[in-house]
């Protein structure tokens, strides 16, 4: 059984956007829950789309009636609005099923670095000091079936050095409300 929903590093250049987000998800129609929002403690409300097999699991398994830890792909949108890919659910004590993972008790499924947790593993394309923010460009993987997927990227909150600018970063951020923020970072090297 795997000990965190965020797996490890198998490559130093390694790209990625990987993080949990605790909340209740509400599908925008009942009989189409692959487009919703998930609505956090805190009181935001991010929109989020369901991927692959997350979806069977919440039409036999899950409960939408009560708050989850989702792992999620973080995206975002227009005007900078986090949008959230849901891929699983991280609840460990209950039940297992491959990388998807759920449970009912909420203290079973405490993680290290706390909720609302994001690791983000890319190169950093703009830096604008006076407003505090950053763009870093995450690649995507092949798919199996040979499929190129563009890189995309991603608007973070907080001062790192002009320096970083062209280098690939490891960054550990937070979200508050429809922002993710800088917690830390590590330079890995140039892309």
């Amino acid at each position: 059984m795997r000990h965190h929903p965020i797996s490890p590093i198998t490559k130093p250049m390694q790209y990625r956007a990987i993080g949990i987000a605790r909340g209740k998800y509400v599908p925008n129609e009942i009989s189409q829950l692959t487009k919703g929002t998930i609505c956090t403690e805190d009181g935001t409300r991010i929109e989020a789309v369901v991927l692959g097999r997350l979806l069977n699991l919440m039409r036999r398994r899950l409960d939408l009636d009560k708050p989850h830890l989702w792992i999620t792909y973080p995206r975002c949108r227009e005007n900078n609005k986090l949008h959230l890919q849901m891929v699983g659910v991280w609840e460990p004590r209950t039940f297992v099923h491959s990388d998807i993972v759920i449970s009912s008790k909420r203290e079973d499924d405490h993680l290290p670095e706390g909720e609302d947790y994001f690791s983000i593993r890319g190169e950093v394309i703009y830096i604008c000091p006076s407003t505090a923010m950053f763009v870093v460009q995450v690649r995507q993987a092949r798919r199996l079936d040979g499929k190129y997927l563009g890189p995309f990227k991603l608007q973070i909150n907080g001062n790192i050095s002009l320096f970083t600018l062209h280098h690939f970063l490891a960054l550990d951020l937070r979200r508050q409300d429809q922002m993710l923020i800088l917690e830390r970072y590590e330079i890995i090297g140039i892309p």
